[in-house]
């Protein structure tokens, strides 16, 4: 079944335009693209697009595009979404043309998240430069990254039975981790490629339809100094350094200026379907990601080194 091949863009409606510039470009490292009639878009790669960002009072995820292989491909993958009763719309040249991309298509998933299914996302006139990395950012064969949606009471046969059965995305495997008595935390991870995750989705307490989104750098040293220019920048981070079982990214949590978070990340695990075995784990996390208040706690705790007084 041909389906979707990757998470090409996301589209942020956000209330500061000008506190997402310098969170995307001076602290994330990535590329400002153009200015557009209502914002901007940033850049990670070669592409001329991939973080969409407009004003508005959301302050939150208001599209995903997700990209097709070719023509064919999404003409029969938008005829599976109409035989299963799901209402889909064919975008106009305006549209494409904003999203940079041959043709388009909208639909919305059973949470009501806005899916924008594409082919032929344009490359940028110019290559991809940052001020900031030593490395680049990890797209490719991968898409923009991966983002973490709420589920917000959907079961999750619906919306597996959306992402899977007509998308065509695959389980990779699940989390379920009792943080605390009674509160368990249960999320599900799907890929369409070899990234281990392009959508995760969970019950967690927020009203926001996004948790996060991941981009992943190339270089280890640049987690290091985008950790370094967040926490300089007084940007308030949701975990710390850490690592995660299952995809094993090494990785940290900051809120964007909207208020949900963008995980920044290296090496990330690369799925090879013919080999992959999905898994139900019990840990969020293999160590660290632990909240930044809860660290400074400890670290203020700690006594001092012998011979020297606090």
């Amino acid at each position: 079944m041909s389906g979707v091949k990757e998470l090409g863009y996301v589209v942020y409606e956000v209330s500061s335009l000008t506190d997402w510039e310098h969170f995307g470009v001076e602290l994330l490292g990535m590329q400002y693209g153009e200015k557009t009639a209502d914002g901007f878009t940033l850049r990670t790669d070669e592409k001329a697009h991939r973080w969409v960002v407009t004003e508005g009072t959301a302050d939150d995820l208001v599209a995903t595009g997700y990209e097709v292989s070719d023509a064919a491909a999404l003409d029969a993958l938008v005829d599976r979404l109409r035989a299963a009763g799901i209402e889909v719309a064919e975008g106009d040249d305006t549209l494409a043309a904003a999203r940079k991309v041959e043709r388009i298509f909208v639909t919305a998933d059973p949470m009501g998240n806005r899916v924008e299914l594409v082919t032929g996302l344009a490359d940028a006139a110019t290559p991809f430069e940052s001020a900031k990395l030593l490395g680049g950012f990890v797209t490719g064969a991968g898409g923009a990254g991966h983002q973490v949606l709420l589920a917000h009471g959907v079961s999750r046969e619906t919306y597996l039975g959306f992402y899977i059965d007509l998308l065509g995305f695959k389980i990779s495997d699940i989390i379920v981790e009792e943080l605390a008595p009674g509160v368990v935390a249960d999320l599900i991870f799907l890929h369409c490629n070899g990234r281990h995750h392009t959508v995760a989705f969970g019950d967690l307490p927020s009203p926001k339809k996004t948790h996060h989104f991941m981009v992943e750098v190339t270089d280890i040293r640049d987690v290091g100094l985008a950790y370094d220019r967040c926490m300089d920048a007084k940007q308030p981070f949701e975990m710390t350094l850490g690592m995660h079982p299952n995809d094993q990214m090494f990785s940290f949590y900051v809120f964007t200026p909207s208020g949900f978070s963008i995980e920044y990340g290296w090496g990330g695990l690369i799925i090879d379907d013919e080999t992959w075995e999905v898994r139900t784990l019990d840990k969020l996390h293999s160590w660290g990601h632990r909240p930044p208040g809860a660290v400074a706690e400890l670290l203020a705790a700690a006594p001092a080194p012998h011979g020297e007084a606090h």
